[in-house]
């Protein structure tokens, strides 16, 4: 079996494009494009095209084009024959090109129709936004995903290899043979979280026909004593996180995925949930490298909708080929510890959807016997649906003149409105009895219970249901001491996955503190983001994410993080989903003598805040916290830790600009080859190399001897865009990103109109 890249040469519209491509994110946004939840970008049909030769050798042997994924409706046509549809946009699929021209060209059309709007309630992109790779296979022979390889042993590590024809398997010297059998791999080195060692299978069928396939030997056990990991009890330190890449739009590149892992896991995390559909192949790639679990999950909606043209359309016709597709395609990942069968349905209030959820989980059952299954469950949700008083009622069986007249709301608004007014009281909204009762059957059929915002069952379950094993799937970033307190006590309670740990496209303003705006959800035009995040969409960590890093004890000193001083006598408008909006800066140009909240984070008993070395005062830390009301002024601030005898346990420091500040570049990668995705980091910094988070700019970027394939900042709100070249920066910060041209030296210069900054590669 031979696989090649089938990213060059395709045609969009008209127009040459390289593949990933998110056909939507340089579409003009707009009021009435769309609505916050997709960011008011608008739907479109893309046509792409690719002209190929067929090679007179591929004859007698079966061609395969693999698709990780396109948005969506995909129609896919060789010459003139149609050849396959797949609607869902978020698993890939095999399309066989019979009736090739051997030795002449052929054309392969991909039509992706993501006109019919709203079908997400986030951010989708639109096109061919993940890889395209053609296999050329031998009759009988190898085919994608056709071999299985799982742990039986770690103490001997004994692998089983599963096969739909015939094969011969060599791992480490240690050969084996057949269609199922095992492997004892003596001193093999297991995979972990802590310890991600990989393998390499070289398995091979008949003479020539060869694939290799990387794996992890690792052995997963969970029941009501905890989750363990190579026999090791683990909790799950975990983020929910998008499919987008910021301001690359939906577009999936290996590099991009593996960065965004790369930054998750420097920051704490050990865990993310994909939320709401299977990761990318290059995220889970990256996973298992770094060393992060993953929770894969299917659907956003069942067979009800949350939206006029979303999923539900197809699931009744297509969740089990879906379902399908993502447990085979993510077998061999050592990463994915679980499967999650959806997130926030109501369909199992009622005994169809019970139903269909028990056949959800025997299919994961049948397809996958290793891992667990779950789902992300908001008890509140099911109990309202029960009642009649469904939350997300903007999509639900509505067709022709209805669902046109709903084209431009936001499903997730009668939510985000309830969410707003009720806030953490929603962690409560399961506790009763009559709520237990209603949800346990549900809860029951699954193998790891996962909670949304329902952190008040916690402490109840051992008693109610002692045998059950359950994890906060969703949750609120600020109440991750309360949850990781209980996650310590209780064995049954294995981790905490917040909402978000990466800020992403769409759902516009759920999590962002507004200083313009006195509306906490829903926020209109120009509003982008969600602002919800942890870490800013170019990778930046704000004061929740080194909260949560403090509360997990990864923080050997205390952490500063301050909010916004640049707001004088302006209230900002808070999100239920954001506890703060403090950054890790004490450089506010122009701020002296303004009100500024520090938030200073520690594990020890006291911290003492200190400016320009004058003390503002000790305090007891209190849930990982202490907050200090101070003004403002240029210079220094340092926060002090003591320990309950009174002796100083660690100090940090955040210090101003000084002078004149100027544009820096700076790449993220050392050594550059040609075609890498590479990040350049471009700050508005004083000469000791301190961001300004007060002088922001409008910065204009060329780029000669590569490709600018996006340009921005993490603005939750702006009408700027990311493919032209020209973006403010954002707390004195912006993100380049480029792709390495074929040769030579590369050359990427900002201008502000003041000055002028070169990065040579």
């Amino acid at each position: 079996m031979k696989r090649v890249s089938f990213n060059e040469g395709w045609r969009c519209n008209g127009a040459e494009v390289r593949l990933p491509h998110d056909a939507q994110i340089t579409e003009p946004r707009a009021p009435g494009a769309s609505n916050g939840g997709h960011a008011y970008f608008p739907g479109g049909v893309y046509t792409y095209e690719k002209v190929f030769v067929a090679s007179a050798e591929w004859e007698g042997r079966d061609v395969l084009v693999e698709f990780e994924g396109v948005y969506k409706n995909a129609s896919v046509r060789l010459n003139d024959g149609e050849s396959a549809f797949h609607p869902y946009g978020y698993t890939g699929f095999f399309v066989k090109l019979d009736g090739l021209r051997y030795g002449g060209e052929n054309t392969l059309t991909v039509t992706a129709d993501n006109s019919k709007m709203p079908n997400s309630r986030w951010y989708s992109g639109s096109g061919i936004y993940r890889p395209v790779w053609l296999y050329v296979c031998e009759k009988g022979g190898l085919r994608p995903e056709s071999v299985r390889i799982s742990t039986l042993s770690i103490a001997p590590a004994v692998i089983r290899v599963q096969s739909t024809v015939p094969v011969t398997a060599e791992v480490s010297g240690i050969h084996g043979g057949g269609t199922d059998f095992e492997l004892t791999l003596p001193d093999a080195k297991l995979w972990s979280a802590e310890s991600p060692n990989l393998y390499t299978a070289k398995v091979t069928a008949g003479e020539k026909d060869e694939m290799e396939i990387v794996f992890g030997i690792r052995k997963l056990e969970w029941s009501s004593r905890g989750f363990f990991v190579n026999g090791k009890e683990t909790l799950l330190r975990g983020g929910c996180v998008h499919h987008d890449n910021g301001i690359l739009g939906a577009a999936t590149f290996a590099q991009s995925e593996e960065r965004r892992v790369r930054i998750l896991k420097e920051n704490g995390f050990n865990a993310i949930r994909s939320a709401h559909n299977p990761a990318s192949k290059a995220l889970l790639d990256a996973c298992d490298k770094y060393g992060l679990y993953v929770m894969d999950e299917t659907f956003d909606m069942w067979y009800n909708r949350k939206n006029p043209f979303d999923y539900g359309c197809d699931f009744d016709r297509w969740w089990e080929k879906d379902t399908a597709a993502m447990v085979e395609r993510d077998y061999n990942h050592p990463s994915v510890i679980m499967y999650s069968i959806g997130n926030e349905v109501a369909e199992p209030a009622e005994e169809k959807g019970l139903a269909a959820g028990r056949r959800m989980v025997e299919l994961c059952h049948k397809l996958d016997s290793t891992r667990p299954v779950t789902c992300g469950t908001n008890l509140m949700i099911m109990a309202r649906a029960a009642k009649g008083q469904g939350i997300y009622q903007d999509g639900e069986q509505t067709t022709g003149a209805e669902a046109k007249q709903k084209e431009g709301g936001n499903a997730s608004l009668a939510f985000n409105m309830m969410a707003s007014f009720v806030g953490s009281g929603m962690n409560k909204g399961g506790n009763s009895p009559k709520v237990d009762a209603l949800t346990t059957p549900f809860l029951d059929s699954l193998d790891i219970a996962g909670y949304n915002y329902a952190s008040g069952r916690y402490p109840l379950e051992g008693k109610a249901h002692p045998e059950r094993v359950l994890f906060g799937s969703e949750t609120f970033p600020q109440d991750i001491w309360k949850n990781w307190e209980m996650v310590k006590k209780y064995p049954y309670l294995i981790g905490d996955f917040m909402w978000t740990a990466w800020d992403y496209l769409g759902e516009a303003g759920i999590g962002a503190w507004s200083y313009t705006s006195g509306m906490p959800f829903n926020r209109p035009y120009p509003w982008l983001l969600a602002g919800a995040g942890v870490i800013d969409i170019t990778g930046v960590p704000d004061g929740s994410c080194k909260y949560a890093s403090t509360v997990w004890g990864l923080e050997e000193n205390p952490v500063i993080a301050v909010r916004p001083v640049n707001h004088p006598g302006v209230r900002p408008a808070k999100s239920v989903w954001r506890g703060t909006n403090a950054i890790l800066s004490w450089s506010w140009d122009g701020c002296a003598g303004n009100k500024a909240t520090v938030e200073v984070y520690s594990d020890k008993a006291a911290v003492e805040l200190f400016i320009n070395g004058k003390s503002s005062g000790k305090k007891k830390v209190r849930e990982c916290k202490a907050i200090f009301n101070v003004r403002y002024a240029s210079g220094n601030v340092t926060a002090v830790a003591y320990d309950s005898t009174g002796r100083e346990a660690g100090r940090s420091e955040l210090v101003s600009a000084e002078g004149p500040v100027r544009l820096v570049l700076r790449t993220e990668t050392e050594r550059v080859q040609p075609g890498d995705i590479v990040y350049v980091p471009v700050t508005v910094e004083d000469k000791n190399g301190i961001v300004e988070s007060n002088a922001d700019r409008q910065v204009t970027v060329h780029m000669e001897g590569g490709e600018l394939l996006a340009f921005g900042s993490a603005n939750p709100c702006t009408e700027e865009s990311y493919h032209t070249g020209v973006f403010t920066t954002y707390y004195g910060r912006a993100l380049a990103v480029i792709r390495a041209g074929q040769a030579g030296t590369m050359c990427i210069r900002a201008t502000d109109g003041v000055g002028a900054a070169e990065l040579h590669l």
